[in-house]
C-alpha cells in the first residue's frame, strides 16, 4: 500500500553507460535539498493520517517530477541535452499514488530557443517514457484503473501532461497524436497566446478562437482532459462553456486573496465548479500568497484552499502544488523570460508587498507536499470523507468522466 512503496532503487538511465551515452550532471538531493519540515501531529492524529494514506488513492493534479541540477545555473545546458532524470527516489518517499507530471514545460528548449515546439515536446516526452519503460515502480498512467493499481501495489501512476497546446499549431490531429503517445491532460494555452486562445500574460483576452473551439471538441472526443490554469479569464470561461466535459484548473489560486494574473477570479472558479470541474491549488514560489500570509508557506497555500472550498464546495477542489526536485526559486530566476513570470504576476502593487523566500516551507518538493497537505488537513479537523475527496477522490471522479 501507499505507506510502503515498491521501489527497488532504480535511477534514471541506468540501462545506459554514464558519461559515454549521455552527459552526467550533479543533481539536486531529492529528499534533503533544504531542511525538511513536517507538520506536527499527535499520536492519535498520526495514526489517522497513516490510515488515510493506506486506504485512499492520493492524486496530485500538477507537479514536475524531473530532477534539476544541484547548481541550478547549469539547467539550460542540462535541458539542451534533452535527458531529464525522474525523481524515483523522491516519489518512493512520497504519499502520492498518482501525479500529473508536466515534464520540462516552458523550459523545453532542446532543439529551439523559444521552446514549445513539436520536436521539443516529443523529444522530452519520448525520452522520459523510455526511461520509465526500463523500470517497474512508476506506471505510465493512461486510465483510471492504473491509479487504483498503483495504490494497491505501492507504485506511482504518472500522468503525462502538457501545460499549453502551442505545439499543435493549427493541426487538430496532433491532439490525437499526443493522446496516442500517452498524454492525458493538455492546457489550452500557456501564459502566451496561441492558435487556440489567449494566455494570462495578455492585456486583452479575446477568448477561445474558432480553432480553439475545434480543439476543445477534439479533446472531448478523444478523452483528453482540458486544463486552463494559464489561460486568460475569458478564454477559460469560453472553454468551460464550449466543452461538453468538465475541465481542470490544475494549479491555481484565488485572486480574491492576492491580486495576480496567475490566480483566478471568483467568476472563473465558480464556472469551473458549476460544470463539474476540479480546481487544484498551486504552491509554486510566490504564487499563492495572501494579505494574511505575505511569506509564502504552507499556511498561505492552505488559505487559498479554504477560500476556494468555501466558494465552490468540497467536491470541486484538490491540490496541484506545482513543485519540483531542485531550486525552484533559482529556476524562476534563470528562466524568467521563458516562464513569463513578470507578466503572469502582473504589475507590482505597494499594498501587495511580500517577503521573498528561497523555497516554500512545507511544500519544497512533491514528497514533502504529499505529506504536509494531508497532515495539515488532519491537524485542522477535516473529516475523513472530506480529506479523501480533496486528496484524490474529486480528481478520480473527474477522470472517470473525461478519460476514454
Amino acid at each position: 500500500m501507499s505507506l510502503t512503496k515498491r521501489y527497488s532503487g532504480y535511477t534514471s538511465y541506468a540501462y545506459l553507460d554514464a558519461d559515454t551515452d549521455y552527459k552526467v550532471f550533479d543533481l539536486a538531493d531529492e529528499l534533503a535539498r533544504v531542511e525538511p519540515h513536517l507538520v506536527p501531529l499527535s499520536t492519535e492524529e498520526e495514526a489517522r493520517a497513516g490510515a488515510l494514506v493506506e486506504r485512499c488513492p492520493l492524486v496530485s493534479l500538477h507537479e514536475h517530477l524531473g530532477v534539476f541540477p544541484a547548481h541550478i545555473e547549469e539547467t539550460p545546458e542540462y535541458v539542451r541535452h534533452g535527458r531529464m532524470a525522474t525523481a524515483f527516489r523522491g516519489l518512493a518517499a512520497s504519499h502520492w499514488d498518482c501525479v500529473f507530471d508536466n515534464l520540462m514545460d516552458g523550459i523545453c528548449t532542446i532543439h529551439s530557443r523559444s521552446g514549445w515546439q513539436w520536436d521539443d515536446v516529443l523529444h522530452d516526452l519520448g525520452m522520459r517514457l523510455c526511461d520509465l519503460a526500463h523500470q517497474d515502480f512508476v506506471i505510465h498512467c493512461r486510465r483510471v484503473a492504473d491509479i487504483h493499481r498503483a495504490h494497491d501495489e505501492g507504485r506511482v501512476a504518472l500522468v503525462a501532461s502538457m501545460e499549453g497546446a502551442a505545439m499543435i499549431e493549427h493541426e487538430v490531429d496532433r491532439i490525437d497524436l499526443l493522446y496516442g503517445f500517452g498524454v492525458r491532460a493538455l492546457g489550452i494555452t500557456y501564459s502566451e497566446s496561441n492558435a487556440l486562445g489567449n494566455g494570462l500574460k495578455e492585456r486583452h483576452d479575446g477568448g477561445l478562437t474558432a480553432f480553439g473551439r475545434k480543439a476543445v471538441e477534439r479533446m472531448n472526443k478523444v478523452g483528453m482532459l482540458i486544463d486552463c490554469s494559464h489561460c486568460g479569464d475569458q478564454t477559460t470561461l469560453d472553454t468551460i462553456e464550449h466543452s461538453e466535459m468538465p475541465i481542470l484548473l490544475s494549479h491555481i489560486g484565488a485572486r480574491a486573496l492576492w491580486e495576480s494574473n496567475r490566480l483566478a477570479p471568483d467568476e472563473v472558479l465558480e464556472a469551473c465548479a458549476a460544470k463539474g470541474g476540479v480546481i487544484g491549488v498551486e504552491a509554486a514560489p510566490h504564487t499563492t500568497l495572501t494579505r494574511n500570509h505575505r511569506v509564502h508557506d504552507l499556511e498561505a497555500f492552505m488559505e487559498h484552499f479554504e477560500y476556494i472550498k468555501a466558494l465552490v464546495g468540497v467536491d470541486n477542489v484538490g491540490f496541484g502544488p506545482d513543485s519540483l526536485y531542485g531550486d525552484h526559486v533559482g529556476l524562476h530566476r534563470t528562466y524568467a523570460a521563458n516562464l513569463s513570470l513578470k507578466e503572469a504576476h502582473g504589475a507590482h502593487r505597494p499594498d501587495q508587498a511580500y517577503e521573498p523566500v528561497e523555497y516554500v516551507k512545507g511544500l519544497e518538493n512533491p514528497t514533502e507536499g504529499s505529506k504536509n497537505i494531508l497532515r495539515w488537513l488532519v491537524a485542522h479537523g477535516y473529516s475523513d470523507e472530506d480529506i479523501e475527496k480533496v486528496m484524490g477522490g474529486n480528481a478520480l471522479r473527474l477522470l472517470g468522466q473525461v478519460w476514454a
